[in-house]
């Protein structure tokens, strides 16, 4: 079997941030399928380390024994900016030039409004928007010098719709949109394409009491034309597209993976 070479994205580096669970983790894992070097992030070594484990054994070759993948770590706060900065050169002095970067780095906290606290409000501004400009520019600094790259930011279903009680989660991820367009708008003249990709909701293990809650999931259910949550295998495609070379001229979009729920009353 055989894929359209537009497709190929085999031998480049990638970076995913907060990548040792989750969806950022799936994603490094599609990445490291594809073909990709890739280097994991986050603020935990430890989870990271693990995290890089589970995947050595993934990738092309691994069926055949043909050897492992490689996955290296960078432990670093992504809302930290001189941290930043020293976290993106240690990686490309130590790995290779970087040919991706997944902005995915993201939390979320529900709660109403008239009850959001100040604190809250900065850390989710800061870990859900401020660490996507943060690490874009500083990845930024060094595509733009090499006249190629490709930026995604993770955004949401929710860059787009809200629902009550997690209106500064919106807030971030609309502002993420928008901040992906400006990226494009700076940096397409480098050769650097940045786009968003948006899930829906999706089943994780930080998504788990929401699935197990049968009121809020046949909420889900009914609004989603596909009638179902999705899985984080559904995004792979998605973020693969929008890493490679099919996507060359696909710049400041945002890709919803949502099921369709984007598109329906």
């Amino acid at each position: 079997m055989t894929t359209h070479p537009l497709f190929d994205i085999a031998g480049r580096t990638a970076l995913v941030t907060g990548s040792s669970r989750g969806i950022g983790h799936a994603f490094a894992r599609g990445l490291v399928e594809a073909g990709c070097t890739v280097v994991l992030n986050g603020r935990d070594p430890q989870a990271l380390e693990k995290a890089a484990a589970e995947l050595g054994g993934v990738g092309p070759g691994a069926a055949s024994g043909a050897g492992a993948a490689e996955v290296h770590t960078a432990a670093f706060d992504v809302t930290d900016g001189p941290a930043v900065a020293a976290g993106i050169a240690d990686v490309e002095e130590r790995v290779g030039p970087l040919d991706i970067l997944v902005n995915n780095a993201g939390m979320q906290n529900r709660a109403p409004l008239l009850e959001f606290t100040d604190d809250a409000w900065r850390q989710i501004l800061d870990t859900n928007l401020t660490s996507a400009f943060l690490v874009g520019r500083e990845a930024a600094r060094r595509m733009t010098a090499r006249g190629h790259g490709k930026i995604v930011n993770i955004c949401s279903l929710q860059s787009e719709v809200v629902r009550p009680g997690i209106a500064p989660y919106a807030a971030t991820k609309g502002a993420l949109k928008m901040l992906t367009k400006g990226m494009c708008a700076d940096w397409g003249r480098y050769g650097i394409q940045v786009n968003g990709l948006g899930p829906g909701y999706i089943e994780t293990e930080l998504t788990r009491p929401l699935v197990e809650d049968e009121e809020f999931s046949a909420w889900v259910r009914g609004r989603t034309p596909a009638g179902r949550w999705g899985r984080t295998e559904d995004l792979i495609g998605a973020l693969l597209y929008l890493a490679s070379p099919a996507a060359d001229f696909v710049s400041g979009q945002v890709l919803y993976v949502d099921g369709g729920m984007t598109s329906v009353l």
